[in-house]
């Protein structure tokens, strides 16, 4: 692993531990929040309740944040959490429903650092391994590859 990946792991990890931890500890009090998305839920899933989509919803921000930060795993890790990030973030900020300025301001600011973080996590999740090429660069060459061959075998046949 390299001293960027090192470093920027853990420190792209670093809100989804915190946030996930703060998250298992105070559910209940998530719940008001997240009750909407539940009742859409239970709808598909009649035992889900707000409580335990919460929990679910912290459980995979810290187990998938302990697999980025520490790098195993990390694009996996990078991906699992970036599929949780609109559901948390159209959950947890609804600027578009605060009157208070100030309180829609301080949505607004979140729900872009959510976004923001989300790119990040997409990045990350197709940051290829340092020893490999990216996976379209090796697509690319074995492409390359074949078109040599079909032509060689092309103008073999012709001689």
């Amino acid at each position: 692993m390299t001293l960027l990946r090192t470093v920027a792991r853990p420190m792209l990890a670093s809100m989804f531990l915190y946030g996930g931890t703060m998250a298992l500890r105070n559910a209940p009090a998530m719940a008001p929040k997240v009750q909407p998305l539940a009742d859409k839920v239970q709808k598909v899933i009649p035992s889900a309740n707000a409580v335990t989509l919460a929990r679910v919803n912290a459980a995979v921000h810290v187990a998938a944040g302990l697999s980025l930060a520490t790098g195993h795993f990390p694009r996996a890790s990078a991906l699992a959490i970036a599929a949780t990030m609109p559901a948390t973030t159209a959950t947890g900020h609804q600027f578009w429903n605060e009157t208070d300025p100030d309180a829609r301001r301080n949505q607004t600011i979140h729900f872009m650092k959510n976004v923001s973080m989300t790119g990040g996590l997409l990045l990350s999740a197709l940051d290829p391994d340092p020893h490999k090429k990216w996976v379209g660069a090796r697509a690319k060459k074995k492409v390359a590859a074949a078109g040599h061959a079909i032509a060689d075998q092309v103008d073999e046949l012709r001689s």
